[in-house]
């Protein structure tokens, strides 16, 4: 793993290097997408900076001697670990490379010392199976290398604020292994700027929402100016409704200092429309090729700078399907007297008494059942947000943080009331429609007597939808496990190693001739545990070590790995294993410990197969460790070479229970394309006829052999490539976090027309 690494040499697929963040910059780059030139410090880069300055351990006894619910303990705890990495140098080797790379954007863009945006990118952060908003700190306007490295440690030390502290121990994700990568980039000097979500954030409607406001973006995201709300037919184009909003202030750049600066909007801007009627057409038509590429609908942040359109970020909507809310139905008998009222920002009905924050130190008296209200919203207070019944705010839109956490947490909120924390009264009752925008005065809901157990379980409308071919889930992160499961995926079609065993930061062939392979064992268990009992009983398919030499490189004893031209064609998956068997073995003492624990959900899965000699001899060694392959274990082989298509009997006759198509290297072996090759991307498709018809001869051949089948490439989360493998007789579709619900929702679809159309056939015999 590079140091640093520019966008045009990341795509989706390198969250792990670059964070949610700056994966996605660099993908949208290489989908063409207008977006200001950058890079990324990796998150090796960080974890070398906390390692060799020793501060690493400091930081750990912090954390493991923390009480997360003790509000003022948490605020203490995580200014004490910001002001250690602050207050560290960073070693002269990081800090010429990274000065090295900022110094080649200047030249890039044509001007010395330019102005650039330093933002976090943590590698939970922008992820479907943790998305969760502003957990990190960007700062805009930074201008040369000493404010540049000065805000580089800013960024890593956001990595332990409190809410982000908090929300990791929540979802138990372990400090010590997750990472923070920094995104620079190029400026915009916005005159107006905002948000765009591709679909109805709540409803997943197919409309397009925008928010604009004056000036850059902070504005909007952080709720402190109601927007401008506009709605856009995503099929004809027209504007549905455009909501002008009293816009009070707008951030810019400060043209003396150089800092950003908050200041009043001109009196002719506040009531006037942000968007011209071109500019909502343009963005709408950004919006639509940014879902068409990622194949599922995607929360935006734009800017406009003397009139051309950039985009600045893009993540999975993760709210969609996720509101249970409290019932609706209109209660005649009890008079609704409305006090105030708002946008409604996430949908469903809360009743509670009103406690007004005024600030952070005062999160602590909000208990569970009470309505939150403030003027805005802040990450600090998620924890407390968490507690609560309803949010009510006086300022932001539908897509400000008040209203994309409360969406992520499935309560109702209202934002954008303009009076709420001076007209309502502390302790008293009101009643807020998250869908309406209203305020009510008293309790006019009656509550659910399980309304903290449905609260933790938001997608319980997903779960509902039953389906003969099982929809899955793939889990890259043992950290994300928990919120893998809460999709209520039928298992996971594919657990990858590679994260689990390269963030020891130790190479896996080190363990071995050290003979730590204990150490490494213990590792492996520890984590895949995780999956495995979050899933337990459903079915978790551990696909063995599938990194190529590039990624060993940086570890420690990777010094001699070998330079491969092409590293994707090169010596990775089963091939480096059957070579180093040390590691594959080790791989295998590791599950079967936890079969002997009763975790028996585990399958084995082995990547970039070719040849059936390879499976045989993979069972081989899991027998040597005492393993019974398609006895008491799942057996399977990942189809991702045209030559592992072609000879499948020759697969089935050696033995397998199952086989998951990786379309991703699939698609590129097949059609001879790099898909992280910018000169070529455009030719890269999963519905090349070819890669579907090798798809199809699999299905068929195993279907009639009894194999089981399924998919965990990136179409198994796309839902035309779905809706052909259920046609075509697919046993399981294992799909990204974020895309269950909806995948679900295609699979019952098909499956629906697929019985109403043998029905029809039988009728007419």
């Amino acid at each position: 793993m590079k140091p640093v690494e520019f966008f045009e040499e990341l795509n989706k697929e390198d969250v792990d290097i670059a964070g949610g963040k700056g994966a996605n910059l660099g993908e949208l780059t290489q989908a063409g997408i207008p977006v200001p030139p950058g890079f990324v410090i990796t998150s090796r880069t960080y974890d070398q900076f906390m390692k060799e300055t020793g501060i690493f351990d400091e930081v750990m006894d912090i954390l493991d001697s923390l009480d997360v619910n003790n509000n003022q303990e948490l605020q203490q705890a995580a200014r004490n670990i910001k002001n250690i990495i602050n207050e560290t140098g960073i070693p002269d080797h990081i800090e010429t490379i990274i000065i090295e790379a900022y110094n080649a954007l200047c030249h890039r863009i044509g001007r010395e010392d330019a102005y650039v945006a330093v933002r976090s990118s943590a590698t939970a952060e922008d992820l479907p199976e943790a998305s969760f908003a502003g957990q990190q700190d960007t700062y805009l306007n930074v201008r040369g290398e000493d404010d540049l490295l000065k805000y580089v440690r800013k960024c890593w030390a956001s990595l332990f604020g409190a809410r982000a502290i908090f929300y990791r121990e929540e979802n138990n994700f372990d400090h010590s292994k997750v990472y923070i990568a920094v995104v620079i980039q190029e400026m915009v000097e916005a005159e107006k700027a905002g948000v765009m979500f591709t679909v109805h954030p709540s409803t997943g409607e197919e409309k397009i929402l925008i928010e604009a406001a004056w000036g850059l973006g902070e504005a909007v995201v952080s709720g402190t100016v109601t927007p401008d709300t506009i709605w856009v037919d995503k099929d004809t184009g027209e504007i549905i409704d455009y909501q002008v909003s009293e816009k009070n202030i707008l951030f810019q750049r400060n043209p003396e200092a150089g800092n950003t600066v908050k200041i009043p909007v001109p009196e002719d801007l506040k009531n006037k429309k942000v968007l011209s009627s071109l500019e909502i057409a343009e963005l709408t038509q950004l919006g639509k090729r940014i879902q068409e590429h990622y194949d599922f609908p995607q929360d935006t942040e734009w800017a406009i700078e003397e009139g051309k359109v950039y985009m600045l970020q893009s993540r999975p909507v993760t709210t969609l399907g996720k509101i249970s809310g409290e019932d609706e139905a209109e209660q005649e008998e009890v008079e609704r007297i409305i006090i105030t009222k708002g946008l409604g920002a996430s949908p469903g009905m809360a009743s509670g008494q009103v406690k007004i924050i005024k600030d952070t130190d005062e999160l602590d008296k909000i208990q569970k059942g009470n309505i939150l209200v403030t003027v805005m919203t802040t990450p600090d207070m998620v924890p407390a947000m968490k507690r609560a019944n309803g949010i009510i705010t006086d300022e932001g839109g539908v897509t400000c943080h008040a209203a994309i956490v409360s969406r992520e947490l499935g309560i109702p909120c209202v934002v954008g009331t303009g009076d709420a924390t001076k007209i309502l009264k502390e302790n008293t009752v009101v009643t807020l429609d998250g869908n309406k925008g209203l305020i009510y005065q008293g309790k006019i809901i009656e509550e659910s007597d399980h309304k903290d157990e449905d609260k933790d379980k938001p997608t319980i409308v997903q779960q509902s939808i039953l389906t003969v071919t099982e929809v899955k889930v793939n889990v890259s992160m043992p950290e994300a496990a928990k919120k893998a499961s809460e999709t209520g995926a039928d298992g996971v079609g594919l657990l990858r190693t590679e994260h689990m065993m390269l963030t020891t930061g130790v190479h896996p062939k080190k363990f071995i001739i050290e003979g730590n392979e204990d150490e490494l064992i213990k590792v492996l268990v520890e984590n895949i545990l995780k999956v495995a009992d979050a899933f337990y009983p459903k079915p978790v398919w551990y696909r063995t070590l599938d990194a190529p030499t590039d990624e060993f490189k940086s570890l420690k004893g990777g010094e001699g790995e070998p330079y491969e031209h092409n590293p994707m064609l090169g010596w990775r998956g089963i091939r480096r294993e059957l070579d180093e068997p040390e590691i594959l073995k080790a791989e295998f003492k590791a599950i079967k410990k936890l079969h002997e624990q009763g975790y028996t959900n585990i399958g084995i899965m082995l990547p970039l197969v070719q040849h059936p000699d390879e499976l045989r001899q993979a069972k081989k060694i899991a027998r040597e460790v005492g393993l019974k392959p398609q006895k008491n274990i799942e057996f399977g082989v990942m189809v991702e070479t045209p030559a592992a298509a072609m000879i499948i009997e020759d697969f089935i006759a050696e033995g397998l229970d199952f086989v998951s198509f990786g379309t991703n290297d699939l698609t590129q072996y097949t059609l001879a394309i790099d898909r992280n090759n910018e000169n070529v991307a455009d030719l890269y498709t999963e519905k090349h006829p070819a890669v579907l018809k090798l798809i199809e001869r699999v299905i068929k051949e195993c279907n009639k052999a009894g194999v089981k089948t399924s998919i965990c490439g990136q179409a198994g989360s796309m839902p035309s490539i779905v809706e052909k493998l259920v046609e075509l007789g697919i046993t399981s579709v294992s799909a990204n976090t974020d895309a269950v619900a909806t995948v679900r929702e295609v699979v019952a679809r098909v499956e629906k027309k697929l019985l109403l159309k043998a029905a029809r056939k039988i009728m007419q015999e």
